[in-house]
């Protein structure tokens, strides 16, 4: 379970990240509704997933989600620049994400 709960939590970042932007600053108050709401419920199930995973692990996959998702939005959705260097950068956040995966022993 707690892998899905990171999971979960992984893609909540992405969500409050992408309304926080779009929050402008929180003058807007739906995003900055959505945001407050998804920003508690993805620590609420990173911190159910730190009960079984370890620090290291839930942390890194936690925010390496986060990260290529934000970034996969801010190309698909906002139409931010792609480059080779970026998507190589996305593509080592995978790898370190799949690896911390492997190479963890609990959940």
């Amino acid at each position: 379970m707690a892998w899905i709960y990171l999971s979960i939590a992984g893609v909540l970042e992405i969500v409050w990240a992408f309304s926080m932007k779009k929050s402008a600053g929180f003058t807007l108050l739906t995003p900055s509704i959505i945001t407050i709401i998804t920003m508690v419920a993805s620590f609420a199930l990173l911190s159910l997933a730190m009960r079984t995973l370890p620090l290291g692990t839930a942390y890194t996959v936690w925010t390496g989600i986060g990260a290529v998702g934000a970034f996969a939005v801010g190309v698909l959705v906002l139409n931010e620049a792609v480059t080779p260097m970026r998507l190589a950068a996305a593509a080592l956040i995978i790898a370190g994400i799949m690896l911390m995966k492997f190479s963890s022993t609990a959940g």
